[in-house]
């Protein structure tokens, strides 16, 4: 808390107060009062030989006001101590505005000295110039927020560079994440499709010829393109024995491997999906019984030892001829 008393021209007392000061590091925290003094030759206050605007006159409490730059901390506050000032007061450098810095001064310590604004000191500092006396009181005031002390500033530039980097890596993460996802789900597809290819390559095609079923009404459509059958016409028989014209429905397969009309599917129905497998052994078999009766029939629920045959012989696959 800093408190300016002073007489204007019109030789009113005037009294201002802030609390617009901070203390050093450093500093010895406790109330002091005097005169502001300027130092008589650089008014940064620095040099072994500084000397200030004192003489018999001067009244014994006083207090240095001094500018930022030029030297350190502690060799200003040791410069004015050494005059014999009751404390330091250091007003910030030119373009800083009002604010203000936590001071370091460990060559200094308990002196109290504190740091106000630029343009406080330079109001001040215009008064005294123009010989008006300032009278200046240094009260201890409420603790300044973490915020403003340099190492928690530096504690959280760390910590946002951590969660920036954090950030940074989770989004990598998700994005090759999605990318391996993409590429597996499109390797499956293209897998799929090449099964799917497979199975159409054993399908039944026909050439529609005068006196057929297809041919005689045209009640009968190819459910994909919605055009009847003529001779001549190349169709395609699926596993469910529904016919479609061989040029509708091979694209059709390749993208959705089901039929139209009843979503069979052909890899299923043909076993291709099944090839890769090893067949083992025949698995237990489960007996129905009526109740309270005996044993009439046995079922086995699922049976993996052979692979599926079919009602149409022309589905199934032509045996190895050695």
């Amino acid at each position: 808390m800093v408190e300016l008393s002073y007489m204007n021209n019109q030789n009113e007392t005037i009294d201002r107060y802030c609390e617009c000061g901070v203390f050093g590091r450093n500093a010895a925290v406790d109330r002091a009062q005097g005169v502001l003094t300027l130092p008589r030759t650089d008014p940064k206050g620095c040099g072994q030989d500084l000397v200030y605007n004192r003489n018999a006159s001067s009244p014994p409490d006083w207090i240095a006001l001094v500018k930022r730059g030029n030297c350190t901390f502690s060799e200003k506050i040791l410069a004015a101590r050494r005059q014999g000032a009751a404390a330091v007061v250091i007003y910030n450098g030119d373009g800083t505005g009002n604010s203000t810095t936590h001071m370091s001064h460990p060559e200094a310590p308990n002196v109290v000295a504190i740091m106000i604004g630029n343009y406080q000191g330079m109001e001040i500092l215009k008064l005294l110039q123009n010989g008006t006396e300032v009278q200046m009181i240094i009260e201890v005031g409420s603790p300044h927020g973490p915020w403003m002390d340099t190492y928690w500033l530096y504690f959280l530039s760390i910590a946002f560079f951590i969660v920036t980097t954090a950030s940074i890596a989770y989004f990598v993460f998700i994005s090759a994440n999605r990318l391996y996802n993409l590429r597996v789900h499109r390797r499956a597809e293209r897998q799929l499709k090449s099964e799917a290819k497979k199975a159409i390559k054993r399908l039944e095609v026909r050439t529609l010829k005068r006196g057929d079923e297809e041919t005689a009404s045209e009640n009968f459509l190819c459910a994909v393109c919605i055009e009847p059958y003529k001779v001549g016409d190349v169709v395609t028989v699926l596993t469910c024995d529904h016919i479609f014209h061989k040029a509708c429905i091979e694209p059709w397969l390749l993208e959705r491997r089901t039929c139209p009309m009843c979503k069979c599917d052909i890899l299923k129905a043909l076993g291709v999906e099944e090839e890769s497998k090893d067949y083992g052994t025949r698995p237990e078999v489960t007996v129905v019984t009526v109740a309270g009766g005996d044993a009439m029939y046995e079922v086995p629920l699922t049976d993996t030892a052979r692979p599926p045959t079919y009602d149409d012989r022309s589905f199934e696959e032509e045996p190895t001829r050695g």
